[in-house]
């Protein structure tokens, strides 16, 4: 009995790793994360493809919500004034909340909130324990049924599948905790600085080929601290007009002068930069102290990558200061997980400032800038992050570390080893950075499987197509809600007659296996094809144009070819319901779903410009 019980549990802690981080052991599915010359950065996506029809039908669609929302607050703050008291003047002092955005979130928002802020439990790996939630009152409210379900994650920024609670970088961090506890208990100037902060800055210096590394405990206020240190009234700050918005506060707390210039328009960039240099300060004409220029890497809604060889061209001419966020980037790109550098093969030191965060392919928290000695000593001076906050937690440092270690292959450099704390063990293969690159190389193979298989499908996705960040277009606002529930609930989005899919048992079951072929082999004989929960994030306004609402995929080296299939079959049989479908599928036209599952490597390999050879069915 107590065998049968063993064994039992031993199979049930095996298949959790594999629901954590799934098998794929075909090496066809792999690719190499790095920019080929002449491929464009983006192969479609461009704002003039939209549709008359479709932008007009979305504009319609909120002018009628926006128009109804009002009728309902001129009706009840006459009606039930208590309920609106919020919004009135009140023993005079003015509404806290009673702009645009509060109108919003009351009358618009929250009409779908079903599929915001959706609760889960356990570790979001490639799959995620989903904690089913209802509402009686419109969405005002929810509460939890007690019901679980696992599904199919392509909502987190596990890029590199480094979430987990198994493996050696699991090991290293429970280990950490013995010996360094939770908590720094202080700052960087106080009694905060421990011997494992020196440790990860000097790896994450070598790693990214730079000088110097300081550590932020908050990847918000890497950008939000740090840019209020390098710049002050009198330097003049161009920004991407989609970058994040911790970069925007950055700017507005350091008192500089912002311009921005349209996303990822090169041209417009250098036109700025004439402008400003020649007409010098405004009312003085005095020339600007200094000019920074603020890029993203890989930007987080669009999917796009920027065009960094371009931008140090510029630099090159007009002599600005280049700051880089990597957030998205790195450890996402290039061949040795390098971000934007990395993927271009550019020199590293080109840039001035790296800014990089842990909380995507790292699996950890917090932020890095990276740069010279010198500028990185005074930064530490002046960053409040630095000065104030309590320094990051030990067994984050030690997630960090492990991950670096295998992702740069640090046991086949003597010199990058010593780096490593010396209690750290971990085995060859993983330190020679066999499982890194495996990793890097299942990301890159995913991500463009599944954007190059969108965009034959039909669907109109934004962005570059190494990117792990994948937009899939939406537009009218009715449509979000119904997205996220119908790859929740896969019978949602087919008649009656083909609804069939696993339960909630059956699918938990099955994300315990060993494989996929120990699946298929216990699957019923002529059943229709399986039908996963998978859990999406829709993204709608401020966080992107009112008009642009969109699903926003995000892959991960932890899914494996099956998983993407899921996907594609998901959002075919989604996108046919709801009528997504607004493009002609690019060069070749659109394909069968049959036809994309059946041909990966060669939509892997596709430019994204050139006519596809005709499919295999």
């Amino acid at each position: 009995m107590e065998s049968s019980e063993t064994v039992s549990a031993d199979t049930r802690h095996s298949g959790l790793r594999h629901s954590e981080f799934g098998e794929c052991k075909d090496t066809r599915y792999r690719w190499r994360s790095q920019y080929r010359e002449g491929t464009p950065l983006e192969i479609s996506g461009e704002e003039e493809a939209i549709g008359y029809m479709t932008v007009l039908s979305t504009y319609l669609c909120y002018i009628v919500l926006i128009s109804l929302g009002h009728i309902r607050d001129f009706i009840g703050k006459r009606i039930f004034p208590i309920s609106f008291q919020h919004l009135r003047d009140r023993d005079g002092y003015a509404a806290l909340s009673s702009d645009f955005d509060s109108f919003y979130t009351r009358r618009l928002k929250m009409r779908i909130d079903t599929c915001f802020d959706r609760p889960v439990t356990g570790v979001c790996g490639r799959t995620v324990m989903t904690l089913e939630r209802r509402t009686d009152n419109y969405c005002r409210s929810f509460y939890l049924t007690g019901r679980t379900r696992r599904a199919l994650n392509v909502s987190a920024y596990n890029y590199l599948g480094f979430a987990q609670s198994h493996g050696e970088c699991a090991d290293a961090v429970e280990e950490g905790l013995h010996r360094y506890g939770i908590s720094s208990g202080g700052t960087r100037l106080g009694a905060g600085y421990l011997d494992l902060q020196a440790q990860t800055e000097r790896l994450i210096a070598r790693y990214l080929n730079q000088e110097d590394v300081m550590l932020v405990s908050m990847g918000y206020a890497t950008n939000s601290t740090t840019i209020p240190a390098i710049a002050s009234p009198g330097t003049l700050v161009i920004s991407d007009e989609l970058n994040h918005t911790s970069l925007r506060a950055g700017v507005r707390l350091s008192g500089a002068v912002v311009r921005t210039f349209k996303h990822g328009s090169l041209e417009r960039l250098e036109e700025l930069l004439r402008e400003s240099i020649s007409q010098g300060q405004p009312r003085t004409h005095r020339p600007w102290k200094k000019i920074i220029v603020l890029v993203e890497g890989l930007f987080s809604m669009e999917g796009t990558i920027v065009n960094l060889p371009a931008i140090i061209e510029l630099k090159k001419r007009y002599k600005f200061y280049l700051y880089v966020d990597e957030a998205h980037s790195i450890g996402a790109l290039g061949p040795n997980g390098g971000g934007v550098c990395d993927y271009f093969g550019v020199d590293p030191n080109d840039v001035d400032i790296l800014m990089g965060t842990f909380t995507k392919s790292f699996g950890a928290v917090g932020g890095y800038i990276a740069g010279r000695k010198a500028l990185i000593d005074r930064i530490r001076m002046l960053n409040h992050s630095n000065t104030y906050a309590e320094t990051m937690a030990p067994p984050v440092m030690t997630q960090i570390i492990a991950t670096l270690v295998t992702i740069m292959s640090a046991g086949k450099s003597p010199e990058t080893y010593e780096l490593v704390p010396k209690w750290m063990n971990f085995s060859e293969d993983f330190a020679n950075g066999v499982e890194g690159q495996d990793r890097l190389q299942r990301l890159a193979f995913n991500a463009r499987y599944l954007n190059h298989g969108l965009r034959k499908l039909g669907f109109m996705i934004w962005g570059s197509h190494d990117s792990p960040v994948i937009p899939l277009l939406i537009f009218q606002p009715g449509k979000m809600k119904m997205v996220s529930d119908y790859m929740l609930d896969r019978q949602l989005a087919l008649p009656p007659s083909e609804r069939w899919a696993m339960t909630d048992a059956e699918w938990n079951e099955y994300t315990l296996e060993h494989t996929h072929a120990e699946a298929a082999k216990n699957a019923t004989p002529g059943a229709p094809p399986r039908r996963p929960p998978i859990v999406v994030v829709v993204v709608a306004y401020p966080a992107t144009p009112l008009i642009s609402s969109r699903v926003r995929f995000c892959v991960s080296a932890a899914h494996t070819k099956q998983d993407i299939d899921d996907v594609l079959r998901a959002c075919d049989e989604v996108g046919n319901a709801l009528a997504l479908k607004y493009l002609d599928g690019g060069p070749g036209g659109c394909w069968t779903l049959e036809q994309v599952i059946n041909n990966p490597t060669v939509l892997v390999e596709w430019n994204g410009v050139d006519e596809l050879p005709p499919p295999s069915n």
